[in-house]
This record gives C-alpha cells, structure tokens and sequence, in this order.
C-alpha cells in the first residue's frame, strides 16, 4: 500500500500525526485498517457498533478482555495479530462459549513502519475469519517513539454459553483426572529463539492457534469439570490455581506430560522450566474419570489433539502441586514468583 508519509522511497513510517483525529489517521484507518477488517457493523465507523445478533434460547453471554505485547511482533507460527485474537477467542471457548464479536483497541509507536502494521492488521483480520467472528469496534491511538514496543493490542470479545453449561472449580473432586490437549511450552520458547536471545535460535514454531474446535468437541460430557488456557505461567501456574481454588493437591506423572525436545532442551540450557513457559493453543481440562477416554479420543482426533495426554489425578487433603518422575521420585512445584522470561504474551 502507499502512504502519504512515504517520500523519496523511504520508509512509510506511523508518526504522530496518525493520533491526533485529523486527515491521517482518518486515511491509515480507512485505507490500512477497513481494508482488512471492513464489516456491515465496523465500517460506519460510528462510536458504537449496533448488533443485530440475538440471544439464542437458553443462552448466557459471555465476555472476555486481554491485552496483548510480544517481542517480535512476528515469530514463527504466527505475529501479534493472529495471537490477539486467539488470546481472547481462547479465553471464551475454554468458558464453554461460542465467541462472535470482538472490539481491537491498536497502541501504536511512533516510528512503526506502516509495512509492519498491515502484515499485522492482515493476519489479525485472517485469523478472526478462520474463528467466524467479527471484529465489530475498535480504538487507534499513537505513542511517542520508545514508550511502547511498536505494536500493543487490548482485544474483548462476546460469545453466547448454553446456560445449562457448568464449569468451575467448585465442581472438582479427588480423583479428577488432568489433560492437556498437546505439548506444552512451545509459544515461550519459540518466542525466545525468534529474539535470538542468550545466542541462542532455532526453527521451533509456537502453537498459537484456537482452541474452540477441542473445547466445543467435549461440552456434552457430563464429567467435564473445568477447561482452561495455559497462557502467561504456563501449565503450572493454572494448576496451582486449580489447587488454590479448590484446596486440593494434584499428583502429576512426568513421563505423560507431552514436552517437544526443542523446549526441553532450551529450558535445560536456560535453567527454565517448560512447565511454566507459555502456551497459546493449548486446553487444560479436569474431567471426571469415567469421561477420560473420550476426551483423549476425541481431542486425538483433531489436528490440535493428536498429543493430547491424560497427565495427572487431583488428590485430596494438601493443595500442592506434586511432580513423580519415572524412577519414583517426586519433587513439588512451587508457585512462580519471579517472571522467567520479559513478557511473551
């Protein structure tokens, strides 16, 4: 695309001018923005959108909100875009919902070459199609060069539950068996490797991607207790806060826990933990004993799925997190207090 900035072949860079309301930014929306994301409901461009949509009987709605920054803004296995809009769309299916609708609000820094921020826009708009929602509202504002990262992205979404749906800790029991949908820590090492940090790099692709097809593959089980995203902390930190909740420990055998080579060993070098680093396309979900089976069966039949694992029980008495490895040794894993890595999601 062409820019008003762009003069003598130089790059088309977001300059201040963009934020402040006038003639360039009504043009970087219209000509960059509503290219890509243009709809009966966003392109008015009117301080609300009105939806038609109505509730389907018997259904509750469902919001979500995330905010989203990561270094680089593109990776191997996806950018920024496509990742907002997994965050959010994430968020509502391990809620049971069905999302629809999501509002974009875009932080941009001043210097960004305007090349970057379409490729982002495109894969963000891209990725919202994949997951039939519709970008509906949305927010540009313009920071001075150095008080943001190029691109920040806060995205909230709404999606319709069927009202009979129960999740929630309060529904755990010992006894409960823990899944994860595939391998863990993918998204944090990947990350890290694009940055090339520590000298370190490597072609390992993040699993960003949405999880609503292994969700929406299990809502009629009736021994469904609990799904949830294991984002920023990892596998760990949602299952300390399953253990919190519920004041029960979790046993976890080592050996069944899906971890790709590639992030073992950076975690090994590195002193990390792969149970801790951030996943993007992942579901854990507590279910009922009787329902193992099924869930795993029908997650491996998925493209998402196919490392799906039955990794761990729920005991009862303690709220620890309790790790055994092959050999029968055990080790408990502490809660995260210090971040591992800068911020990747």
């Amino acid at each position: 695309m062409t820019d008003p900035n762009e003069k003598n072949g130089e790059v088309a860079r977001i300059t201040m001018a963009h934020g402040n309301g006038g003639r360039r930014m009504r043009e970087l929306i219209q000509s960059l923005f509503l290219r890509h994301l243009g709809n009966p409901w966003l392109t008015p461009l009117t301080d609300a959108a009105i939806l038609p949509h109505r509730l389907p009987p018997d259904h509750d709605l469902a919001f979500a909100s995330d905010g989203v920054t990561v270094q680089p803004l593109f990776f191997p296995g996806g950018d920024i875009g496509s990742l907002a809009v997994h965050g959010t769309v994430n968020d509502l299916a391990v809620s049971g919902a069905t999302p629809l609708y999501l509002s974009i609000n875009a932080f941009l820094e001043e210097g960004l070459p305007i090349e970057q921020l379409d490729r982002i826009v495109g894969s963000l708009a891209t990725a919202a199609r994949a997951n039939n929602v519709h970008i509906v509202a949305g927010d540009t504002k313009v920071l001075p060069q150095g008080l943001c990262d190029g691109v920040y992205l806060g995205v909230s979404g709404i999606g319709v539950r069927p009202r009979g749906l129960l999740l929630g800790a309060e529904r755990i029991h010992a006894g409960d068996a823990i899944l994860v949908s595939g391998p863990v820590g993918d998204h944090g090492i990947a990350v890290l490797l694009a940055r090339e940090a520590f000298g370190l790099s490597g072609s390992l692709a993040s699993d960003s991607a949405s999880v609503l097809p292994l969700t929406q593959s299990i809502l009629d089980l009736p021994g469904l207790r609990l799904m949830r995203d294991p984002t920023r902390g990892g596998l760990a930190t949602v299952l300390h806060e399953i253990a919190e909740a519920t004041g029960q420990g979790i046993q976890l055998d080592e050996g069944q826990i899906p971890i790709r080579p590639a992030v073992r060993s950076a975690c090994d070098m590195l002193g990390y933990d792969p149970l801790f680093m951030a996943c993007e396309g992942r579901v854990v979900a507590v279910v009922s004993i009787h329902d193992v089976d099924d869930v795993l069966r029908r997650w491996r039949a998925l493209p998402q799925g196919q490392e799906a694992s039955r990794i761990g029980v729920v005991v009862p008495d303690h709220d620890q997190i309790v790790v055994r490895n092959a050999w029968g040794g055990k080790r408990v894993l502490q809660p995260l207090e210090n971040d591992p890595l800068p911020r990747i999601c």
